[in-house]
C-alpha cells in the first residue's frame, strides 16, 4: 500500500539554491540559443552581454537593499528613541501615582472634618480661614495631580502605539532587506553559471577581453591621475575617490576597505563634509542637477533607466567608480554606460 505521508518539505538553501540558480541560467542559455538543445552553447559575447545584464539586475538589487537597510537603520533608532522615551514617563507615571496614593492614605487615617466642627475647634474665626485656605489649595493640588496622571497616561498610550507601528515598519525593512539580497545573490549566482558552461577555449578568450579591459582602465586611470581644476568641498571629494582606486568593490559596503558604487560616492562626499543618502535612486535628487555639458569634477553621474549605477566624475569625460562584484574601484570614461544625469552636491 501506498504510504500517504506528504513529502519533507526542503527549504532553498545550500545546494538547493545553486541549483536553482543554475537552472535559471540553464533558462537564459536556452533563450539565448534559440533551442533547448543540451549541446548549444552560447557565444563569450552572448554569454558576457548575459553576465553584465544579471551583475545590473545584481546592482539594482543591491541599491534597493541598501535603503532598504538605511530605512531599518533610521526606524530602529526612532524606535529606541521611542522606547526609552516610554521608559522615562513610566517611572514618572508611577511616582506620581505613589504620591497620590500617599495623599489619599493620609486622608484616610486623619478622616475628613467638616467645615462647621472647624469653625467650631477654631479659637477664631481667622484661624479657620487660614485652615479652610489650606485645605482648599491642598485640594487644588491633589485635582492638578489626578489631571497630571491622566495626561501622562494618555501621552504614553500615544507612544507605545507609535512604538508598535514603528517595530512594524521595522520587520518590513526587514523583510525587503532579505528579498532584495536574495534576488541579488541568484542574479550573481546565475552569472557566475553561466560562465561556468563556456569551453576552455571560449572561457579564454573571455577572460582575454576582461584582461583588456583591465589595462585599459588602468590606462585611463593613468591620464586621469594628474588633477583637474577644482577647489574646495568638491576638490576634497575627488581626492578621497583617488584615494579609493584599486579597493575591491563590496557588496553594501561605503568603505574604507571596500565600496559599492553609491558608497563611494557617498564616502567621498562625507569626506568634504557632505551628508548624502545611501543609494543611487536618492543621491540623484541631492544637490542641484546638472546637464551632462556642465559637468565639473565632484559631481555625481548615474547611469541606466533605473538610476542603478553611479560614479564621481573627475574631468575630461572620467568618472572614479566602483564597477561590480570582481572589479575594484576604477578610473572609466562615462560613456562607458547609458547616461540617465547628473547632480552637483555641494
Amino acid at each position: 500500500m501506498a504510504s500517504h505521508r506528504k513529502p519533507k518539505q526542503r527549504s532553498l538553501t545550500g545546494g538547493t539554491a545553486w541549483t536553482a540558480a543554475v537552472a535559471l541560467a540553464g533558462a537564459a542559455v536556452t533563450a539565448i540559443s534559440g533551442t533547448g538543445h543540451a549541446e548549444t552553447r552560447p557565444t563569450p559575447a552572448q554569454v558576457r552581454a548575459k553576465v553584465d545584464q544579471y551583475q545590473r539586475e545584481a546592482e539594482e538589487a543591491n541599491e534597493k537593499y541598501n535603503g532598504a537597510k538605511e530605512k531599518a537603520d533610521q526606524t530602529r533608532q526612532a524606535l529606541d528613541h521611542l522606547r526609552d522615551e516610554a521608559a522615562r514617563r513610566t517611572a514618572r507615571l508611577n511616582a506620581s501615582r505613589n504620591a497620590l496614593g500617599a495623599i489619599a492614605t493620609a486622608q484616610y487615617r486623619s478622616g475628613t472634618v467638616a467645615p462647621t466642627l472647624q469653625l467650631a475647634l477654631a479659637s477664631s474665626p481667622e484661624q479657620f480661614l487660614r485652615r479652610a485656605s489650606l485645605a482648599d489649595r491642598a485640594s487644588s493640588r491633589q485635582a492638578a495631580t489626578v489631571a497630571g496622571l491622566s495626561r501622562q497616561t494618555r501621552k504614553l498610550r500615544q507612544l507605545r502605539g507609535e512604538a508598535q507601528d514603528k517595530l512594524d515598519q521595522l520587520h518590513g525593512a526587514q523583510a525587503a532587506l532579505a528579498r532584495h539580497r536574495g534576488v541579488a545573490r541568484k542574479k550573481l549566482a546565475a552569472a557566475k553559471a553561466l560562465l561556468d558552461r563556456l569551453t576552455s577555449e571560449q572561457r579564454r578568450r573571455y577572460e582575454a577581453q576582461e584582461a583588456r579591459e583591465v589595462r585599459e582602465a588602468r590606462k585611463a586611470q593613468g591620464a586621469g591621475a594628474a588633477p583637474y581644476a577644482t577647489s574646495g568641498r568638491a576638490a576634497r571629494a575627488v581626492s578621497y575617490a583617488y584615494g579609493a582606486l584599486g579597493k575591491p568593490y563590496v557588496w553594501g559596503a561605503s568603505g574604507p576597505r571596500g565600496y559599492d558604487c553609491s558608497g563611494l560616492t557617498q564616502a567621498a562626499w562625507r569626506a568634504a563634509g557632505v551628508a548624502l543618502p545611501r543609494t543611487t535612486y536618492t543621491q540623484i535628487n541631492t544637490g542641484r542637477r546638472v546637464s551632462r555639458t556642465e559637468l565639473v569634477p565632484g559631481d555625481l553621474v548615474f547611469f541606466y533607466s533605473g538610476v542603478s549605477h553611479v560614479g564621481l566624475y573627475i574631468g575630461g569625460g572620467r568618472m572614479i567608480h566602483a564597477p561590480r562584484p570582481g572589479a575594484p574601484v576604477r578610473v572609466a570614461p562615462i560613456d562607458q554606460m547609458p547616461f540617465a544625469g547628473a547632480t552637483r552636491p555641494a
